[in-house]
């Protein structure tokens, strides 16, 4: 019994394994993560269009990407949702 039980865990935890790769790789995710961060750009650069401060220049592919990869959360739900029910 409590070899059967443990084999069950594992596929459980493979099939997570399995679903986050899914995601990793997804053009879901890299579609999500180039609009946000091309979002986060516009606005901040509008923001700062008048300094010519190259730090916080860059600090923008950093905050677009954090920004997108924080709020991917929502869209990564759907994705595993519709993922799912499709096997």
């Amino acid at each position: 019994m409590d070899l059967e039980k443990e084999i069950e865990q594992i596929k459980q935890r493979n099939k997570k394994v399995e679903l986050d790769k899914a995601w990793e790789t997804s053009w879901t995710r890299r579609i999500c993560i180039m609009i946000l961060t091309y979002i986060v750009v516009i606005i901040y650069s509008h923001l700062i269009q008048n300094t010519n401060n190259i730090a916080l220049s860059s600090l923008v592919p950093v905050i677009g990407f954090t920004l997108s990869t924080l709020s991917l959360k929502l869209i990564r739900k759907i994705w595993e949702n519709n993922k799912t029910t499709k096997e």
